[in-house]
């Protein structure tokens, strides 16, 4: 399951990026759940650290801009 949404993440972020919605966002989301399945708990963490990283960065780029932070 958390597979599953770190997939749905990373196609929502693929899918923000190059500003078209649909299926390239979606087929690399299911590969990549599909990627920490067969990893196994060094693709969870992979895709955990980069979760936290992907925050970390959001949170500083909000301070900096003097925006105050999200409750998460």
């Amino acid at each position: 399951m958390i597979g599953k949404l770190l997939g749905a993440l990373v196609g929502r972020t693929i899918d923000r990026r190059d500003g078209q919605g649909g299926l390239k966002g979606a087929v690399v989301g299911a590969a990549t759940a599909g990627l920490i399945r067969r990893a196994g708990p060094i693709g969870l963490l992979i895709g955990g650290a980069w979760i936290a990283k992907k925050a970390l960065d959001r949170r500083k780029a909000d301070h900096a801009a003097g925006a105050p932070a999200a409750n998460v």
